[in-house]
This record gives structure tokens, C-alpha cells and sequence, in this order.
């Protein structure tokens, strides 16, 4: 599994008016409308479903919201950076500016836990966050992603 399998340029976004998890979740859902034609109610109550099962607010300022959604047929994600970090009840109590949303088809097995472990593994590494911080273009922000990844996997 690979970032760039994963991820398309327009699903990556820089927010600025993202005051809540609520309104993030919102905007998440716009976001996989546009890039994958997703219906973004289904996405967004998607999203909110899996987060009352337990936050998906990973620590160090990053978030991993996921869920499954009907009508995909292969595992797509979508990467959020914040102006301003909101709180999102993840376990570090700190507050997230990272947030990496994934969508995997009703019956995805291995590959929607691959591409959950890809992010995270990805998002755990201090240096790769601080690039992401650092930028606040959306074509640059995906190029991290993606080379990122490229290079560590060769």
C-alpha cells in the first residue's frame, strides 16, 4: 500500500475555519465529495458513528478519523491541516492540527487495516509532522505524503 494509491491532490486541504470536531468532520465530508464524488451526509454520519465508538485522536496534535462507506471499492483518504488546532478528545488531551481521514468500501478486509497502518505509522514520525506543519500548500503538503513514503518503503 502506497500514499499515492491512497491519496488524490484534491483530497488534501489546508483549513482555516475548522472552529470544532463537529465542523471538521463537515468539512472532511465536502472534501471526499469533491475529490472521490463521495455523498458527504453518508460520510460525515459515517465518520461521527465510528467517533462515538471512541476517539480517533491519536496524540501528538494528530488525528485518524476513519469508517466504511457503501459505494466505494477501494480504500480512499482524504488529509486535513489546521490553521488552528482544535480539540478532538484524543488521548493526550492535546489539541489535533493533523488529520487524516480514511474511507474503505462496507467489506474491506486487510487493505482498509494496511492503509490504517500506513497513516499512522506515517503520521507517528515527528520529522514527517513537522514538514506537514511547516506547509501550508496543498500540492506541497501531498508530495511530503507521497515521497514520504516512496522513500521509506525503497
Amino acid at each position: 500500500m502506497e500514499f499515492s494509491k491512497l491519496l488524490k491532490l484534491e483530497a488534501v486541504k489546508v483549513l482555516t475555519s475548522a472552529s470544532s470536531k463537529k465542523r471538521l468532520m463537515q468539512d472532511i465530508g465536502d472534501l471526499v465529495h469533491v475529490a472521490y464524488g463521495l455523498d458527504a451526509d453518508l460520510v460525515v454520519e459515517a465518520l461521527n458513528t465510528r467517533e462515538s465508538l471512541g476517539p480517533t485522536g491519536v496524540g501528538h496534535g494528530v488525528a485518524l478519523p476513519h469508517a466504511r462507506v457503501a459505494g466505494l471499492d477501494e480504500v480512499v483518504g482524504a488529509f486535513v491541516l489546521l490553521d488552528k488546532p482544535i480539540d478532538f478528545s484524543s488521548i493526550d488531551r492535546q489539541p489535533v492540527d493533523i488529520a487524516f481521514a480514511l474511507f474503505a468500501p462496507e467489506d474491506a478486509g486487510v487493505e482498509h487495516l494496511k492503509a490504517l497502518a500506513l497513516v499512522s505509522r506515517t503520521l507517528r514520525d515527528p520529522a514527517i509532522c513537522s514538514k506537514l506543519r511547516a506547509n501550508h500548500d496543498a500540492a506541497t503538503l501531498y508530495t511530503i505524503l507521497t515521497e514520504e513514503r516512496t522513500a521509506q518503503a525503497a
